[in-house]
């Protein structure tokens, strides 16, 4: 689901949505945090990316795990989270990292909406912005449970490589192999496709339309089932913008590879692609 600012501005006035700020800094982790209590949307509870919304990186695993179901359900209850309540997410603007908020929520089979254009939009918008840290109303915390058809691991991607279809949504030179500023080694899973992220977005930094991106995502995949697409990145964060696009475009839900790049990578007889 995706929200305007005039929709959202109206669900905070009759206290229906929780809202949560996902804006995040990869190069500088603290930075986002202090940039939420400088100035947010009213009412915002801040998510932080490695504390949050991932879990603790292991020798196997990419660079953000996903959280256990307790860790997540009891995020949900620091802020007060309710079933009745429509949790709405947003970032510094492209929705690269509130996009994983909202599909851990459905992973966990809960619903969640996007704020389009994010914390840029509300600011050109003129409406009200708040400093210091919004209060935390606890509650219960709910019993949470992974819906694991919903990710595919490496060694599914090893076993039927060249019947899926992988999208990796990092830029496209990350994707060729030409830069790497964030993992020991560059390039792509053999056979993916690129899909950059801000692909998804017009010139004002807020979803295409629908039409837009179906008949994009139509050109992409050609005939290949949606069951047959899963999303990666660099390490299964962004990933999620490309299936919050693809189910805003009309094609439901399509999987996930939480590891990503960074997880791939970690094992040296998975093979690496590279392309000018």
């Amino acid at each position: 689901m995706l929200v305007s600012v005039e929709r959202l501005s109206q669900l905070i006035k009759v206290g229906s949505c929780v809202l949560v700020d996902c804006r995040f800094d990869l190069s500088q982790s603290q930075k986002s945090q202090q940039d939420y209590l400088d100035g947010h949307i009213p009412g915002a509870i801040y998510a932080h990316l490695d504390k949050h919304l991932s879990s603790a990186i292991t020798p196997q695993s990419g660079r953000h795990p996903l959280p256990e179901p307790e860790s997540f359900a009891l995020f949900l209850a620091s802020m007060g989270w309710q079933k009745d309540k429509l949790l709405v997410a947003y970032d510094s603007g492209n929705n690269a990292y509130s996009a994983r908020l909202w599909w851990l929520m459905r992973y966990f089979g809960l619903a969640a909406a996007l704020l389009d254009g994010g914390w840029e939009a509300w600011k050109k918008a003129g409406l009200p912005l708040r400093q210091g840290a919004s209060e935390l109303k606890t509650g219960d915390s709910p019993q949470l449970v992974a819906n694991h058809k919903l990710t595919v691991d490496a060694a599914q991607i090893l076993s039927q490589m060249g019947n899926l279809l992988l999208l990796d949504a990092r830029s496209s030179e990350r994707y060729s192999g030409a830069v790497e500023p964030l993992d020991s080694k560059a390039g792509h899973i053999p056979g993916a496709l690129n899909r950059p992220l801000g692909l998804n977005l017009n010139a004002q930094g807020q979803f295409k339309s629908q039409q837009q991106l179906r008949e994009e995502f139509e050109q992409l995949l050609a005939d290949i089932d949606v069951s047959k697409v899963v999303h990666y990145c660099g390490s299964g964060v962004t990933a999620c913008h490309n299936a919050f696009a693809m189910e805003l475009a009309g094609y439901g839900v399509s999987r996930i590879y939480p590891g990503s790049w960074s997880e791939w990578i970690r094992d040296p007889s998975r093979p690496i692609e590279t392309s000018s």
